[in-house]
């Protein structure tokens, strides 16, 4: 039986657990001064979560209960062609029982506008940027000044919009910062946005701390790839031409459970258990595609 909170008839002895659930990254834009893509939702009982929310509660689960557990992957990059191909894909969410972390915002060429998510893809310089989605991530880069040289706006990340695009500003086009986490002992940053991608003899946007993906500079290069298992944004490509926008790293699952207990997954995801933090058992679960699986506590 697969369920998000079982009912009180099924529910079995009670285990808390804390989460890190964050989101594949959208692809970054492709064909040109396109947006980085936006970080996937990040949502935590462990900390702070994205779009400047606080920590979520906790959750409870009961044992022998099978809850769903889907791990996402990042969005493709845009390619040049159509305007329908300029833009990138948005992630796929991920999924823990009741907790559900939305897939990152596709950025896109200079003259369309980024896709809405769990943080919002960049566009470019004559379009305006995706939001990003309440309490898991920041929307991307504003709108600013057409011009040369330029840069197509940042995606945004779980912990900060992402840079504006335009030709004025020290941020110019960079990827929005994630968010840190200590859920497994140790500080990591994840779910940064993608860096936006330059127009010829520019450089393209940094990707944001956490994962995201640099943009293409502007001599007709490609955008760089989000990080895996981190939900970062893909860059956006840079100059014209054949290039594409970075595709967007995936997700990743981190559920953290008293030491008396253990949590044992179905096959299609991968799981490592570490015990870095005394009295806990913390599973950290990835998977290379997005895949509907379940996690069962004992």
């Amino acid at each position: 039986m697969l369920l998000g909170i079982p009912s009180a008839e099924a529910a079995g002895p009670a285990i808390t657990v804390d989460y890190l659930v964050i989101a594949g990254g959208g692809g970054g834009g492709g064909y040109g001064q396109a947006g980085g893509g936006g970080a996937g939702g990040y949502r935590t009982s462990a900390g702070p979560s994205g779009g400047g929310a606080s920590a979520e509660s906790s959750l409870t689960v009961s044992k022998g209960i099978a809850y769903t557990l889907t791990v996402g992957a990042g969005g493709a990059g845009g390619a040049s062609g159509t305007p329908t191909a300029w833009l990138g894909v948005n992630g796929s969410n991920s999924v823990f029982a009741s907790i559900t972390s939305t897939g990152g915002g596709g950025g896109n060429q200079h003259t369309t506008a980024g896709q809405p998510g769990g943080s919002g893809g960049g566009a470019g310089t004559t379009a305006t940027s995706g939001a990003g989605t309440t309490g898991q991530g920041y929307p991307g880069g504003t709108e600013g000044t057409y011009g040369v040289p330029y840069c197509g706006a940042g995606g945004g990340g779980a912990g900060a919009q992402g840079g504006p695009s335009g030709q004025t500003t020290p941020n110019l086009g960079n990827g929005g910062t994630g968010v840190a986490s200590s859920i497994t002992g140790s500080s990591v940053t994840r779910a940064g946005g993608g860096g936006g991608g330059a127009y010829q003899g520019s450089t393209g946007g940094t990707g944001g701390t956490g994962g995201g993906g640099n943009g293409g500079n502007g001599t007709s290069t490609s955008g760089s790839a989000g990080s895996v298992n981190t939900g970062g944004g893909g860059g956006g490509s840079g100059g014209y031409g054949s290039t594409v926008g970075g595709a967007g790293g995936s997700g990743t699952i981190i559920l953290k459970i008293p030491s008396a207990n253990t949590a044992s997954f179905s096959g299609g995801v991968t799981s490592s258990l570490s015990t870095a933090v005394a009295g806990y058992n913390i599973y950290t679960v990835t998977a290379t595609s997005t895949t509907s699986e379940t996690v069962t506590f004992s």
